[in-house]
């Protein structure tokens, strides 16, 4: 089968009083409407992985990730869709939720593994499935140069400028993808990561394993609110307020704290006025399912 997708990820301004205040306009990336499950950077990051194991006739997809992962979801979804047979590999003891009942209902097989074991993934995939020549490793988020590859075509889809590129960061994957794309278009646009882990400097070697060449880019680490997939109330507050005034969804792992970061930094009045803002919505709003008792 052709494994392509259609991209459909529209630009939508997002307006706010704080905006007109600072002189700044803000606009989003609306990559969570690419597909209801592959939403987002999944399948950006995800396409020639898909496409490299159907080059080497493989059918079997083994990844890896938390049990409310949005790229187990996502990967389970793009198997279904496009003839592959998936497996997935969750860190931690046994449960069963939302996500894994959703990943499961598009035929995913999973497999429980202890945290110290969910380390090194590579040993894992070779004990599980070294002997499956069908099988083909997909690492956690998808984090690979197939997947930066896929990442830097959203700036082949920008049909406008603009000063600052706001994204969260996971892997590093997608920001580097945007990174290289700009450099591919010889675009003076400043990138902004904002890394959701705790201490999140590390970050930037993940990403610059895959700049080609080096590029200067802006790291902001001081929005974690406690680490990947902790959320305080005043986040909680913000991302509801945000869907409540935008009709856009959001969710506290990722795009929550990278619109949090933007509308803070907005505040403290850290662009020029007349700067023109482009956030990346990277999907993930599945993630919610995980969160639903906070709000």
């Amino acid at each position: 089968m052709n494994i392509d997708l259609e991209i459909f990820s529209p630009i939508h301004q997002v307006t706010n009083p704080l905006f007109d205040v600072h002189g700044v306009k803000v606009y989003l990336k609306r990559d969570d409407l690419i597909h209801p499950m592959i939403s987002g950077n999944k399948w950006r990051k995800l396409k020639y992985l898909l496409k490299a194991a159907q080059h080497q006739h493989k059918n079997h997809l083994v990844t890896f990730g938390g049990a409310y992962s949005n790229h187990l979801l996502a990967t389970a979804a793009a198997a279904a869709s496009f003839g592959f047979k998936a497996t997935g590999i969750v860190r931690g003891e046994e449960v069963d939720n939302n996500t894994l009942f959703l990943c499961k209902l598009h035929g995913m097989q999973l497999q429980f593994t202890d945290r110290e074991s969910y380390r090194d993934k590579p040993a894992l995939f070779t004990k599980y499935f070294g002997a499956d020549e069908n099988a083909f490793f997909i690492d956690e988020g998808g984090s690979s140069a197939e997947g930066v590859q896929g990442c830097s075509e959203l700036v082949d889809e920008l049909t406008d400028t603009y000063d600052h590129i706001f994204c969260a960061c996971g892997t590093g994957t997608t920001a580097a993808g945007i990174i290289n794309g700009l450099t591919k278009h010889q675009y003076q646009t400043k990138f902004n990561a904002v890394p959701v882990f705790k201490n999140g400097g590390f970050i930037k070697d993940e990403i610059d394993k895959f700049l080609i060449p080096p590029v200067n880019y802006d790291l902001h680490i001081d929005y974690h609110f406690g680490g990947y997939g902790k959320a305080t109330d005043e986040l909680v507050i913000f991302v509801k307020q945000f869907v409540a005034a935008t009709g856009i969804v959001i969710e506290p792992v990722y795009t929550g704290k990278m619109m949090y970061a933007l509308y803070d930094l907005i505040g403290k009045g850290y662009f020029k006025p007349g700067s023109k803002i482009l956030a990346i919505h990277s999907g993930g709003i599945w993630g919610l399912l995980g969160m639903k008792d906070r709000f």
